[in-house]
């Protein structure tokens, strides 16, 4: 049942994207969708759309990865715990 809850979790952002990425092709071609007034801003918005998915998408990969600790030195989170570090 997690395992359902993290893919439904996963499509969401990925379905924003996609229509991020239909909003800036519609108004590449001069369709105009009827919520939004301009093509300028329906640009924007699919744009936003398309970051904002991508965005969280990687950055749950990449959480995931680094608590598998399957990331490269430079992706690694800097030790924080001032206890374990000597003076």
């Amino acid at each position: 049942m997690v395992r359902i809850f993290a893919l439904i979790i996963m499509l969401i952002p990925g379905a924003l994207a996609a229509l991020g990425i239909k909003l800036m092709r519609d108004m590449l071609f001069g369709i105009l969708q009827p919520p939004i007034p301009f093509l300028w801003l329906q640009f924007i918005l699919g744009l936003l759309l398309f970051l904002c998915g991508l965005g969280f998408i990687g950055g749950f990969v990449l959480y995931r990865d680094r608590k598998r600790n399957k990331v490269q030195k430079r992706f690694k989170q800097p030790n924080t715990n001032r206890l374990n570090q000597k003076s």
